[in-house]
This record gives structure tokens, sequence and C-alpha cells, in this order.
């Protein structure tokens, strides 16, 4: 994720703080301390608001989109442990005055944020929930953000609202995080995107491409990237991402290369038809590579993962003196989406090295092979697949020297656990390291 994004979060809660510090005659500071815990949560729940908006500021400030739902999931942990300390800590001043009806409403409006962010925040961490459930409840959220908000608005505290410096800071996140709210509310067709047309779809090694042409002005994605596809068919208008598999060609059309894995693949796969149209939006992403430059690279694809490589090697150039070595695990050749094109795109570069690993015939991709073509000093190491083969490939080449600045990838898992089996086993390495 981007450091100028986790650098604005930071820094937008450290403003805070000294605000907070800043106010005069406070005879309470442990009820003051509570106090700027709920106004941090409402800061972070605010820029995590802003982050489900996808608006085209987002991936610049906060980093692809990918890392933006990471940071997303997160700026909601940190904001759940911020309220449950907020609502533990006393934040009632004495000082203030008599409790009001307005003030009794504030207080069991911030109960209600209290309990259905963490009722939330558990389905969210609790992967086990069904993802149609987890998403419909998700929306959810944006509405204890106002509950919250209001909470905040209408409790006693040692400023005003609107006459004071640090109630302006707070209200300002207030009406972002209001704002982004109401944007994730709107319709779908009311969000920015351009329209297409399906002009082909096609089998191929068990994945289907869909080409589509656009009506009017369309995207310009750089090789790499992905969009949010909807399509005009019953069954088939809900968003989803998927990386463009070929260069944006001259007419401006599209092509996706899609595996049935769920529900939703499998219809897209079985009923989709020529002519459909659909909304796309973006594009999305930074998985993207600087042209022109020598050295190493080894790219590494898991089955349906070759889609942005074979973007990629479609768009070499012959000016491109990069050595490149592409690693793609599959099953069999059979089940191979888009091989042809693949080795085609080979042959056209001759720094490019296909390594095509079957495992049914008894080849399997292993951390030996790669380091046997390219030295993880210095090579540079981008990867698309299950996650689960990325953590185990990346620990072991980074046992050979491959650098974590220098292996690439995409967060394609938008709905994660907290990762606590995974820092468990980070600590268990680390002590490991230091006790042999």
């Amino acid at each position: 994720m981007s450091k100028l994004g986790l650098a604005v979060l930071g820094a937008s809660v450290l403003v805070c703080a000294v605000l907070f510090a800043g106010l005069p005659n406070i005879k309470d500071p442990i009820a003051l301390f509570s106090q700027f815990l709920g106004s941090a949560a409402l800061i972070l729940m605010a820029w995590a608001q802003l982050m489900a908006t996808r608006l085209p500021l987002v991936e610049p400030l906060f980093g692809g989109l990918d890392r933006v739902y990471v940071l997303h999931k997160w700026s909601g942990i940190l904001a759940l442990g911020a309220i449950l300390l907020h609502d533990t800590i006393d934040a009632d001043m004495a000082s203030l005055g008599a409790d009001t009806a307005l003030v009794e409403l504030g207080e069991t409006l911030g109960e209600i944020s209290l309990y259905g962010i963490l009722i939330l925040c558990v389905i969210s961490i609790a992967t086990f929930i069904p993802y149609h459930l987890w998403k419909w409840t998700h929306r959810l959220m944006g509405g204890f953000f106002v509950a919250g908000a209001l909470h905040y608005l209408l409790e006693l505290k040692p400023f005003s609202n609107f006459g004071d410096t640090l109630g302006l800071y707070l209200a300002a996140f207030c009406v972002l995080g209001l704002a982004a709210y109401a944007y994730t509310l709107l319709p779908e067709s009311a969000r920015r995107a351009r329209r297409y047309a399906v002009s082909s779809v096609r089998a191929t090694g068990g994945a289907t491409e869909i080409t589509l042409a656009p009506e009017g002005r369309g995207i310009k994605p750089a090789p790499g990237q992905f969009a949010i596809f909807s399509f005009g068919q019953t069954g088939l208008t809900e968003p989803h991402p998927y990386s463009l598999s070929a260069p944006a060609h001259a007419d401006g059309s599209l092509q996706i290369t899609v595996k049935a894995l769920g529900d939703y693949t499998h219809r897209l796969g079985r009923d989709l038809k020529a002519g459909t149209t659909a909304r796309v939006q973006g594009p999305f992403g930074r998985f993207t590579r600087r042209t022109g430059k020598s050295g190493t690279e080894v790219w590494i694809a898991g089955g349906i993962g070759i889609t942005p490589f074979l973007a990629w090697a479609e768009a070499l150039t012959p000016e491109d003196k990069t050595e490149i070595h592409l690693f793609w695990a599959v099953r069999s050749e059979a089940e191979a989406p888009q091989l042809d094109r693949v080795r085609a795109a080979v042959a056209a570069h001759p720094g490019v090295t296909l390594h095509l690993c079957v495992s049914s015939e008894g080849s399997r991709l292993t951390p030996e092979a790669i380091a046997d073509q390219a030295d993880m000093a210095s090579a540079k190491v981008w990867f698309c697949g299950p996650a689960p083969m990325r953590r185990s490939l990346y620990d072991a080449l980074s046992r050979r020297g491959l650098s974590q600045s220098r292996f690439h990838y995409e967060e394609f898992e938008f709905r994660t656990g907290i990762g606590l089996k995974r820092l468990a086993r980070a600590l268990e390495g680390q002590l490991a390291k230091r006790t042999s």
C-alpha cells in the first residue's frame, strides 16, 4: 500500500491528537483521552468510507485498489479498537453540565454504532460466512458511521462543533464520510463507467475469453491493469474485477479471460452472449512494469494468473532487452487458458523463456527451478496466482536472496481475515532466526 496513504491516515489522527492536547482548562484528562479515541475512530472510519468509493483520487492517494481494500479493512479494525477503548474509558466530564434529551439520544446512537460496527467487523473477518451475506451486511457499515457521527455531534465536549478549530476539523471528516457513504449508496448505473458491448465469447483451456467493444469513449488501461465489469444480462449484473488479458487495442476493445471458479463465473462462461451490453469501471491497479529496461525478470503465474502476463508479453517491443523467465503452473495443457497465444507471444520475443510446469505430467513449479534460472539477489519477481502459492514461493525465494521490494503481486483476496496465523508464523520464524 502507498506510503503516502499511510502518512495521510497517520497525520490526520496526529493532528487530532495535537488539537486535543491544546485544549485549555481541562480538569479530566482521562475523559479527554476517551473523547480523543472516539474522534480518532471517526477519522479512520471516514477514510474507510472514502476508500470504498473507488473514486479516481483513491488509488493515487492510497495505492493500487487491491491494497486499498487491505487498508480499508485495517482502518476499520483500528477504528473498532479505538471505539471499544472509548466505550470502556468514561468520556463524561462533570464540568460540562447535565445531560439533555439530545445528549441522551447521542449516547444511544453511540451504543448503536459500537455494537453495529462490532458485529459487522466480526462478519467481515469471519471468512467462513458466505460472501453474499457479507457483502449485503457490509453496506450497513456506513449507516453505523452516520450513527457515530451524530453521537459525536450531540455529545457534551469541551469545544464547539463549529466554533473551534478542533470542532471544524472533525466536522470536515464527518462530511467526508457522509458524502462517501452517500456515493456508495448510488446504484451502479449512476456511477462513473464506460459502456461496452460483448463482441465475442469463446472457450479457451477451461476458461472463457470475452472481448468487448466500446460504445463511445473507452478506458485506456496499461498492460497488467484490471477493470470492474458488470453485464446487462439477467444474473450477470453484479460488478466483478477481472485482469485484462490483452494490451489495449487501437479500436479501444478490451479482453478478459475468466476461469469458472464460482457460481457467478460459471454462469458467465455458460450464459453470456455476444451483443450483451456491459459497464466497465477503471482501469485499476499498479501491477505494471517499466518497459525498455535491461536486467532479469521472473514472471510467475498460477493457472488463470497468466492473464496479466499475457498482456505484458503481447505488449513487448523489440527495444525491451529484459531477460524474462515466465513460469506458468497448470494442471494440464488442455486446461491452460490462452496457451496458443502465450506461446506465440514468447516466440515473438527472444528474451522471453516459457517454463510450463504441468502437474499432471509430473512437472511442478519449485523455488529451486526458479532460482536456477535467475539470481534472486538482483532479479525482479512478479507473481499472479493463488495466495497460498505466493506465500510459499516468497518464503522459499527470500531465503535465496529475494527482497520484499523486488517481489510484486496484487491482493485479489478482497475479503480476508485479520491474518493472525500468518503473523504468528512470521514471529515464530524471526524467533527461530534469533535463536539459531
